[in-house]
């Protein structure tokens, strides 16, 4: 046991102070306004969306924008009223598109932003955001003025995610906090950096960066999207990659096994479908989220006193995330089970895909090529 302690403490003095700081609160944008108002588009890929899509809807009608700027909601097939509700608001502003059939090669929510991009092709910037996710009044301000200022062709945020019923506040803060780990935000907003990455529900493009990438077409069969996107953005341009203090998403996770399914729709295809590298991922979080606490508990001498180092540093990384989340720092001695957790959804969508289940999504199945 002393070697595999000694190694599990070894990465996570790594990680802590060598992965970008990851474990840090993160940036957010500063309010502000730009000295011009570019016109923006916001496109809207709804697929029954009912429940949310009203309030969605009014929060972006209500923007404080300067600006012109126009909203469009793709209807993507949805059978539950998510058009008529859009209907229902009557906004000059407000463009509903039908969405078409998915033509082969394209996932269904890039055809559906796809068809949003197309129907305002004279904007200077595109919102993409999803159906789910509820703006603040000055939002959109402060979105164009940080990319105006900056000089940036993509700001993305990681909304606001819910945490209210116990799976939520057990799994969503870890949730953003292994996203963070994945992606340091620093590396990812460091130009000299390859590191890329997006968080899809609030994703303010400059149009001219995707029309030199080619158009959303050159992520079409991506399933992880956001992420896709931002390397292709990133190859030739800036981007910038923060936590959202403006934007909530109110899409709920009532139970373990609906968080469950969420991870597991697309935890194999982040490892590119490859099974070497599943394995190598797995044993890579034993390593990092189990040994530590195994040592601390079941060792002896100097495996013990490293388990509860590592441990510590563990915990310790996990603060500033359950600050924001406004949740107990008791929550920290337990990350290793939660890793725990996220290690056996990882599994169980290798599974999915080995048993021919792939990835599903209201009704639909893919086989895209990961991110």
């Amino acid at each position: 046991m002393l070697p595999l302690t000694a190694l599990a403490l070894l990465i996570w003095l790594y990680l802590l102070f060598g992965r970008g700081r990851f474990w840090q609160a993160g940036p957010v944008l500063p309010p502000g306004r730009a000295a011009a108002a570019p016109s923006v588009a916001v496109v809207v890929p709804a697929r029954d969306e009912a429940a949310f899509i009203g309030r969605t809807l009014h929060s972006l009608l209500t923007q404080d924008y300067p600006g012109l700027f126009r909203v469009i909601l793709v209807d993507d097939g949805s059978t539950d009223g998510t058009g008529a509700i859009a209907c229902s608001l009557a906004d000059p502003r407000l463009t509903i598109v039908p969405g078409t059939a998915r033509p082969a090669g394209w996932s269904g929510k890039l055809w559906a932003m796809a068809q949003g991009i197309e129907a305002a092709p004279d904007t200077a910037f595109l919102l993409l955001t999803d159906a789910d996710v509820e703006h603040g009044p000055s939002h959109l301000t402060t979105l164009v003025a940080t990319a105006e200022r900056d000089d940036l062709d993509l700001v993305s945020e990681m909304v606001a995610l819910r945490c209210v019923s116990l799976a939520e506040r057990a799994l969503v803060p870890a949730f953003v906090y292994f996203f963070q780990l994945l992606y340091p935000f620093a590396w990812v907003n460091e130009s000299g950096r390859s590191t890329a990455a997006a968080a899809g529900g609030t994703m303010l493009l400059r149009r001219r960066a995707l029309v030199r990438i080619g158009g959303i077409g050159a992520v079409r069969d991506k399933l992880i999207d956001d992420v896709a996107l931002a390397r292709k953005i990133k190859q030739g341009g800036r981007i910038w990659l923060c936590h959202a203090t403006e934007a909530w998403s109110r899409r709920p996770y009532p139970s373990f096994a609906a968080i469950w399914q969420m991870i597991a729709r697309t935890a194999y295809v982040q490892l590119r479908f490859s099974p070497l590298l599943l394995v190598a991922t797995i044993l890579l979080m034993a390593l990092v989220w189990l040994v530590p606490p195994i040592a601390a508990v079941l060792g002896h001498g100097g495996a013990r006193w490293m388990g509860l180092a590592a441990w510590t540093m563990l915990a310790t990384s996990y603060l500033p995330t359950l600050q924001r989340f406004g949740r107990s720092p008791l929550w920290a001695a337990i990350l290793p089970l939660i890793g725990a957790f996220y290690m056996a959804a990882t599994l169980g969508s290798a599974a999915n895909h080995y048993l021919g289940r792939g990835v599903a999504w209201k009704g639909r199945a893919y086989q895209g090529t990961g991110a």
